[in-house]
């Protein structure tokens, strides 16, 4: 697996925290969320799996800003 450098933001982190404990959230928002903060501040990398939810959720009109952001 190639090394991804790239790394969930402080910003982001925050963002994903938020989502976490607002109960109106969607599932799909809790789990980009939880993909976001497992990756901030290690060297955890996005799984093949997310990378796909993540690209279909990006490449999407019917999701809002927050979630394509979470992506």
């Amino acid at each position: 697996m190639p090394n991804n450098t790239k790394k969930t933001s402080s910003t982001i982190a925050s963002q994903a925290a938020q989502v976490l404990k607002d109960p109106n959230a969607s599932a799909i928002q809790k789990s980009l969320a939880g993909s976001a903060l497992s990756q901030s501040g290690t060297s955890n990398q996005t799984g093949g799996e997310m990378e796909t939810t993540a690209s279909k959720v990006l490449n999407s009109p019917k999701y809002n800003d927050q979630t394509k952001t979470l992506a």
